[in-house]
């Protein structure tokens, strides 16, 4: 349920609630009779409000911004001949699987490896060879020290190329070949494996599919909340057996989903959450957990219990105070921030902290 609807869902309960009370009709405030029974009350606070969305999602592994796993084309010729099995993570530098057993390395970057890089070549996917060679640690010779943001392939990249291809068990070239590595943006978590053990492997041909190894959370929100929630909200996740643990949003998906036969009033919207400490949740895959996530945030916020809201006839709410004597009085509010985890809601009007409001009995 939307914050939205929320609110006017409360208004309605609390309004058929008050059928026996005397409502405000006019003016700023009315004073209710003298023989009035006592009541339950709450105080009237200052201090800080927060409005959460609440939701439903789903801890799995992080893939693309809109859910999907990375696809990796093979580019070599033979036989499949070493294959990872779904569940295995493969680190930058790692053999992601061999073909007439020779590695296929796995080597981060955004750009598919489409030319062979050699001597003289330039370009961003130079550049990228380049930072991995520098931040796996074969250039650790200090004369043959590459700059990873050199877009050059130089004989510093051809010396350290020759010490990766050695330590993997490729042909020791000092050139890489398209079929000799597959460039994927971070480490994976491989998700399926379409390519066959023993299996004709073809350039161009699909072998596995794999998402990050960062576990993460899915919550589809209502696409009318998607103004609610920024990128960077905190967020309160509830794993299995309840254990709490933190995180924030990472970002969205970019289309907004119906299920089948659904009006487009039910879209939702893939929302995507990183974890703080994901260590916390290790060993589950596919969990349901429960989302809150803070949206908004008031310091110095006069705030009563959203039960103590009265329906005003005519519209707009008012909340009874208890006064000295156990005089009451309808004061009429305007309502801000809605604090939907601590069931409070911001008022303004003739009011201050430590007033007592009239609440209904238990």
């Amino acid at each position: 349920m939307t914050r939205r609807k929320w609110v006017l869902a409360v208004a309605a309960v609390l309004v058929a609630g008050v059928c026996g009370l005397v409502v405000l009709s006019s003016g700023k405030h009315q004073t209710m009779a003298a023989r009035t029974p006592a009541a339950n009350t709450e105080k009237v606070e200052k201090g800080s409000l927060s409005a959460v969305v609440s939701g439903a999602g789903i801890l799995t592994y992080r893939a693309r911004s809109d859910g999907s796993p990375y696809a990796v084309i093979n580019q070599a010729g033979g036989v499949y001949t070493q294959l990872p099995e779904a569940g295995n993570k493969v680190g930058c530098g790692g053999v992601l699987y061999r073909v007439d057993n020779r590695p296929v390395v796995l080597l981060c970057g955004t750009i598919p490896a489409y030319r062979a890089l050699h001597a003289g070549v330039t370009g961003p996917d130079v550049r990228q060879l380049n930072r991995n060679l520098h931040q796996l640690g074969y250039d650790t010779d200090a004369h043959v020290r590459i700059d990873p943001a050199d877009s050059a392939f130089t004989s510093k990249t051809e010396q350290a190329l020759r010490v990766l291809q050695r330590k993997k068990g490729v042909g020791v070239t000092g050139k890489l070949a398209t079929d000799d590595a597959v460039f994927l943006p971070e480490a994976v978590r491989i998700a399926k494996v379409t390519g066959q053990l023993g299996g004709s492997a073809r350039p161009g041909a699909p072998v596995l599919s794999a998402t990050s190894d960062k576990l993460h959370v899915r919550v589809n929100l209502d696409a009318s909340q998607q103004g609610e929630v920024h990128k960077g909200d905190r967020v309160q996740i509830t794993l299995p057996g309840n254990t709490p643990v933190t995180g924030r949003v990472a970002g969205f998906g970019r289309v907004a989903q119906a299920g089948p036969g659904s009006q487009a009033a039910a879209a939702t919207i893939p929302t995507f959450i990183s974890l703080d400490d994901p260590a916390k949740a290790a060993g589950l895959d596919q969990a349901p957990v429960g989302v809150d996530i803070t949206t908004k945030g008031l310091d110095n916020a006069l705030s009563v219990p959203v039960t103590a809201l009265v329906g005003k006839s005519g519209g707009g709410f008012a909340v009874e105070v208890v006064r000295a004597g156990g005089r009451r009085e309808l004061v009429a509010v305007k309502l801000g921030l809605f604090d939907t985890g601590g069931g409070r809601v911001q008022v303004e009007g003739d009011l201050r902290a430590g007033d007592s409001v009239v609440v209904p009995s238990i």
